[in-house]
């Protein structure tokens, strides 16, 4: 009778030692990258004009259908452009306005911005993150000699960070989309 007693006793010290435990973690929050559906850049000459838009558009993300490009103008050359980015999940409704949450989160995103094909273009950072890193939804862009080419605009998340080279920023893309240009 004495050893079923001291057995249970056993028994009943080893669960509740087992069924209690410190591990107080909080859980991990994991922040869930957004989905976006539309990028537009909108360069507006410093000296006044119509500005152009630049527009991409993927309601379907990764499905069936080509996104939608369009570019309203041609460049002129010798004209300084005001740029700035708008990004949004068209998905919901009304359309979510990505922006603010990137420019909220500057430290963990960067914009890069290349030419390809001939284009003569430079384009210099017109805001920044926190520590004063480059972040790119603002940026002036000076249209140089007449020429064509594509003009690409990548968004990294988590690049390495101060870095003006996309081929080492390391990071993922958010969104990336390439447009036909031309300075006339």
């Amino acid at each position: 009778m004495k050893a079923i007693k001291f057995l249970s006793i056993i028994a009943l010290t080893g669960l509740v030692l087992t069924s209690c435990s410190d591990d107080d973690d909080a859980p991990e929050i994991i922040n869930e990258e957004e989905l976006i559906t539309t990028m537009t850049v909108t360069l507006t000459p410093s000296t006044g004009g119509t500005a152009i838009t630049l527009v991409t558009r993927d309601l379907d993300g990764d499905g069936p259908d080509a996104p939608f490009i369009d570019v309203s103008g041609n460049l002129t050359s010798g004209a300084t452009y005001n740029g700035s980015i708008v990004l949004l999940n068209e998905t919901e409704s009304p359309a979510e306005n990505i922006t603010e949450e990137v420019e909220e989160e500057s430290d963990e995103h960067q914009f890069f911005f290349t030419p390809g094909g001939g284009l003569d273009v430079t384009t210099t950072y017109s805001n920044f993150d926190t520590a004063g890193n480059n972040l790119g939804t603002e940026f002036s862009l000076v249209a140089g000699a007449v020429s064509s080419g594509t003009l690409s605009f990548t968004l990294r998340h988590e690049p390495t960070k101060p870095n003006n080279d996309l081929s080492d920023a390391g990071g993922e893309t958010d969104i990336e989309a390439t447009f036909d240009i031309e300075i006339q």
